[in-house]
């Protein structure tokens, strides 16, 4: 039976929080602002009235410390949850994520492990600028040891998260901000989404896209345009950057001929390079065009509204890459285009599109 019931991305995270903390005493959150009346977009919000101050503890600014610290507890039998709030405030702790906690179940021969939970959000919008709307995953992705989740559905949001505070290993868990009141089907009561890699959004003969985060929501709406121009377009959301499982998208590009990826990230050294480097090597015979990455130009992000058309990327550039790879009728990509322009209506661009509510 489909669950009916509805709840937001951010309601997720904050419902799989008490779950685990419910079910496991070793489960604690520590970090910045999770206490008080921003909660980190409502994710936290009642968790400390509910289970007490000791399991939701207040950090002042001190990245490096705060996770020193819970990397210890985690190698002493906890299982920690630290809120960072933006990725960029995990780069004052990158010695001891990279070198900490990464690395110490392999350095001790297996006697330890790190079960411990980073979160992270990432994205655009409100005249953040090049210091807090980064999206810097494929940093994080570069480590052996490390898990790095980007859950993109509410259902996921919830079932990966507690899969990633039962895992033995140190998990990476990016939100991006745009995500947190886009609403799903989401399950009551506990419930695990295993950390297992990609998820077939939409079923496409004609061209394959892969996508991460709040991404796939512009890769749906483009789907959706592409099926009103005759393009059968299939879209597969990344969901886990690290372990990288690409055998979902090595049997649909064996289908399709056609591989498109857009993350949030810059293209350049991007998460769309390692999968299209795979997948050349991979699929070589089966393509019928060359893979192309959609992501942000080399270029810090702009503050000014001014600066950001074609910055991102969006279903409109998704839609006119496809047309180039499949040599679709102008006139068929110019209706398609409309259609996506009328239905923002003129919304400014670093404004989240009502569009992306959901339920997804």
């Amino acid at each position: 039976m489909i669950n009916e019931r509805i709840i937001t991305f951010g309601e997720g995270i904050r419902e799989g929080l008490q779950e685990s903390i419910a079910r496991d005493d070793s489960v604690f959150l520590m970090g910045q602002g999770i206490d008080d009346p921003s909660s980190v977009w409502g994710t936290t919000k009642g968790i400390a009235e509910k289970f007490g101050a000791n399991k939701v503890i207040e950090m002042p600014v001190a990245e490096n410390g705060l996770t020193g610290i819970c990397i210890g507890a985690a190698m002493n039998g906890q299982r920690p949850v630290i809120n960072l709030h933006r990725v960029e405030f995990a780069l004052l702790a990158f010695e001891q994520i990279a070198n900490n906690a990464a690395k110490s179940h392999y350095v001790s021969n297996g006697q330890h492990k790190v079960p411990i939970v980073i979160r992270m959000v990432v994205g655009r919008g409100w005249g953040q600028g090049p210091e807090h709307s980064q999206s810097l995953e494929p940093i994080f992705a570069q480590f052996p040891g490390l898990k790095v989740v980007m859950p993109t559905l509410a259902q996921d949001a919830k079932g990966m998260l507690i899969a990633a505070i039962e895992d033995d290993n140190p998990v990476i868990f990016i939100e991006h901000r745009w995500l947190h009141n886009a609403s799903g089907h989401v399950p009551d009561g506990y419930y695990r989404m295993p950390l297992d890699g990609p998820r077939l959004i939409r079923a496409g003969e004609d061209i394959t896209i892969v996508s991460t985060s709040y991404m796939t929501l512009e890769a749906m709406r483009a789907a959706d345009a592409l099926s009103d121009i005759g393009v059968s377009a299939g879209v597969i959301d990344l969901r886990v950057i690290r372990p990288l499982n690409l055998e979902p998208v090595r049997a649909a590009v064996r289908e399709t001929g056609h591989l498109i990826t857009v993350d949030t990230g810059w293209r350049m050294f991007g998460i769309g390079a390692e999968i299209v480097a795979t997948i050349v090597g991979d699929c070589f015979s089966d393509l019928k065009s060359a893979p192309v990455r959609l992501g942000l130009p080399d270029h810090p992000t702009p503050s000014s509204r001014g600066l950001l058309p074609g910055f991102y990327p969006d279903a409109q550039s998704i839609v006119a890459t496809a047309g180039e790879m499949l040599s679709i009728l102008p006139q068929n990509l110019a209706s398609a285009a409309g259609a996506l322009s009328k239905q923002r209506d003129g919304l400014p661009i670093d404004v989240p599109d009502p569009f992306f509510k959901g339920p997804f």
